[in-house]
């Protein structure tokens, strides 16, 4: 096992000792009284399946046979979620095929980052997980399941299905994909579109079809984004069937596993003598193998926030360093956009998740003494699934990369390090993803040119105001302020600037999303402006030095001019009314820091490393 993988597990599960115990126990109780059917009423349990089948009332009445919730994120308005439609169907059936009954549990919310870009819906996006992570507990609160199936992709609805899963830590849980769209527009022309764009070279009609050639059917967006990132994640986490996560939707091969997947989770419940509950298969080692999986690929900072409030729900406390650390053990191996042209299909044709599980095992990059849906160690996740004479089956995975301009090995990697940098100074803490940067390392600096909000950048980059070497701030975008809206509108001008030779960088307490590229952008900032960081003291003019190398962020400003200085005082009330902001009042004001997790759900519980 690597050295310093080791070291970071060893301080997570020595930090979270207490805590990890005390979620072993809460879910341990929980257990003791299961199957939970046997303890409902009969007026309860006629409630809970009045709806079923004479069989199926039954089967359900007699303790002996599994009741499996299903817990969705459907909807028909997002390509990634709308492939769910047809799933609980064929679940139901699946289960019913081996013995065991079926519930659609309940729905989550589930929206897009992409759809709601820029726009009010966005200062809801972040909040959203919270709120799936509550609807998804909400299903599983009627004490009558021995399992659960939980289906979502995007950005937020899988870190708070896991959340929510995690609060009901004794049932078994399958995660279950959808699949990416088939490849559309190249990345790279995308790119350049939405810069000409910005740019005023071409007009609305060529950039929206330029959009639609790259989002153009069912299934998830094939960037390297968050949700892929997800899918990803989840299945170094063992929670998904091996080789499932990026299989193309309405093909056989999908339907295949989807209908495998439902037939697992029934083979782990406590009805039999493979209880495997998945508070058992999350735990410190299983955390750390998907950092290291999400690093090693360059994956969303989004998870930066994410996966430290996914640790939380099952005991553990995780933090920015633990990432840090990680992020320069592992060398990066893949190359999907936005940090190389390929997308998630072309990864998938390298060689995939087989070829990388291969890699970071053999490196001894992966603990392999781990729980997964589908019994111990991490050997069946070398494999890929495929179909032979209409039935489901395995094989080992490719020994080589088919493009290692995509995905390379660990003997040669992309890059010594997964391409993530926490920074620090008297501005406080951020994270910066470095992986798609042109240079191995950001040195910058330069003025600051201050915004109060993302949509002043427009008008001063038209204006020309940011023709030069600068630092852009954009302060008051923090969990607190505004919920975090992701400022991905803020790239096509950003990379203009760096097109025409000036040296720039972004600053800023919000989010700039999973599909972070060539910009420098050190995000995150913790303490935020709104809450009492020095970025609320920050003036146009101020220089500002970031150095990736060092791990430096500092605001070169005399202590004393500092001391002399009132922080600006924030303008959030067109944030906080209107496209049902002010219904989110309560969660914003109990919202975590962003490296606590920028999360409302465990408010009392005990505070973690606040750097």
């Amino acid at each position: 096992m690597n050295s310093v993988i080791q070291e970071v597990t060893n301080r997570i599960i020595e930090r979270s000792r207490k805590s990890r115990q005390q979620y072993l126990d809460k879910i341990e109780t929980a257990r003791r009284n299961g199957p939970h059917r046997g303890v409902l009423s009969c007026g309860n349990l006629a409630h809970g399946f009045a709806a079923c089948s004479t069989e199926e009332k039954t089967d359900l009445t007699s303790l002996v046979k599994s009741n499996i919730a299903i817990v969705s994120s459907y909807n028909d308005m997002l390509s990634a979620h709308q492939p769910y439609e047809h799933y609980p169907a064929i679940m139901k059936q699946a289960i019913k095929d081996v013995g065991g009954v079926a519930q659609f549990a309940g729905g989550v919310p589930a929206m897009c980052d992409g759809v709601t870009q820029g726009n009010p819906g966005m200062d809801l996006s972040l909040m959203s997980r919270d709120v799936i992570a509550l609807s998804a507990a909400v299903g599983l609160s009627h004490n009558m399941f021995d399992g659960a199936l939980m289906l979502g992709i995007c950005d937020k609805i899988v870190p708070g299905l896991l959340i929510g899963a995690l609060s009901f830590g004794h049932l078994p849980t399958v995660f279950v994909p959808a699949g990416p769209m088939p490849s559309g527009l190249p990345n790279k022309e995308k790119a350049r579109v939405r810069q000409a764009y910005a740019q005023g070279k071409v007009g609305r009609k060529e950039l929206l079809e330029a959009e639609s050639k790259s989002y153009h059917s069912a299934g998830t967006c094939t960037f390297y984004g968050t949700a892929n990132s997800n899918q990803l994640v989840v299945e170094v986490m063992g929670l998904h069937l091996p080789g499932s996560s990026f299989v193309n939707p309405g093909t056989e091969l999908r339907d295949a596993l989807t209908k495998a997947a439902s037939r697992q989770v029934t083979r782990l419940t406590d009805l039999g003598d493979n209880y495997t509950p998945i508070g058992h298969i999350v735990d410190a080692k299983s955390i750390v193998n998907g950092l290291v999986a999400l690093l090693a690929t360059g994956g969303s900072t989004n998870h930066t926030m994410h996966l430290v409030a996914v640790a939380r729900a099952a005991g553990y406390e995780i933090n920015w360093d633990d990432f840090s650390d990680i992020s320069n053990a592992v060398p990066l191996l893949t190359r999907i956009y936005p940090n190389g042209s390929a997308d998630i299909n072309h990864f998938t044709a390298a060689g995939g998740m087989a070829m990388l599980f291969k890699e970071l095992l053999g490196a001894g990059l992966l603990h392999n003494d781990v729980k997964t849906i589908c019994g111990d160690g991490l050997e069946r996740y070398t494999q890929e699934p495929f179909m032979q004479d209409g039935e489901l089956s395995w094989r080992d995975g490719p020994k080589e990369s088919f493009d290692t301009d995509v995905l390379a090995t660990v003997a040669k990697p992309f890059k010594p390090d997964g391409g993530l940098s926490v920074l620090h100074g008297n501005l406080g803490r951020a994270v910066m993803k470095t992986s798609a940067l042109r240079e191995t390392h950001c040195r910058i600096k330069a003025p600051a040119v201050v915004f109060e909000d993302q949509f002043e950048l427009a008008d001063a980059f038209k204006a020309g105001d940011l023709d030069k070497d600068c630092i852009v701030v954009v302060r008051f975008q923090g969990p607190a302020a505004i919920g975090m809206p992701e400022l991905h509108s803020l790239t096509p001008p950003l990379g203009v600037l760096q097109d025409k030779g000036f040296k720039v960088a972004l600053v800023t307490d919000g989010r700039m999303s999973g599909a972070s590229g060539k910009v420098p952008a050190a995000i995150h900032v913790t303490p935020e402006a709104y809450h009492g960081g020095l970025l609320a003291k920050v003036n146009t003019g101020d220089i500002i030095e970031i150095n990736t190398e060092t791990g430096e962020m500092c605001l070169h400003v005399d202590n004393d001019v500092l001391a002399q200085r009132k922080p600006r005082k924030a303008n959030t009330d067109k944030h906080q009314i209107g496209m049902g902001r002010e219904m989110f009042a309560g969660m914003r004001n109990s919202l975590t820091g962003a490296e606590q997790g920028a999360c409302s759900l465990f408010a009392g519980q005990g505070n973690q490393h606040d750097g």
